[in-house]
């Protein structure tokens, strides 16, 4: 499903991502296959709340992170773009300062005008700790001003 599937690479994602968001909260791309895309995010002095776990804001930053490259890369780049229209997340188990946090986002409706995306976030033992969808908005390129 991702277009132009045979010249991704998970550098080229990390690279584009230098100074953004993904650098601030450490998010790193790691893998994907033809339909998913998975990152990482430590859990770490920028992404704990004062008690010491996960920050249900960081979550939802992977989640939009994850998910929106996901939608990008499913698109022709030349003529569209997708932007964030809804994002919303479930959180089942905490998770400690030290850990790493693994997002994996998964397609549940690709269509012209809408994408929507599910993204999964386990620790490092492999528990569940969130799960959400970002909704995304697909647009023209000559639309978005670019």
């Amino acid at each position: 499903m991702f277009k132009d599937f045979a010249n991704i690479s998970v550098e080229a994602m990390n690279l584009r991502c230098l100074n953004t968001l993904n650098s601030a909260l450490e998010i790193e791309y790691t893998a994907f296959t033809e339909n998913s895309l998975t990152a990482t995010m430590p859990v770490n002095e920028k992404t704990v709340q004062p008690l010491g776990m996960l920050h249900g804001g960081a979550s939802l930053a992977l989640i939009e992170t994850v998910g929106s490259m996901a939608a990008n890369l499913a698109l022709d780049r030349e003529k569209f773009v997708a932007v964030g229209q809804s994002v919303a997340c479930n959180h089942f188990k905490p998770t400690k300062y030290g850990d790493k946090v693994t997002a994996n986002a998964l397609p549940l409706h690709v269509g012209q005008s809408t994408q929507v995306w599910e993204v999964s976030i386990t620790r490092g033992d492999g528990i569940l700790v969130c799960k959400g969808n970002i909704t995304m908005a697909v647009l023209p390129l000559s639309r978005n001003g670019g």
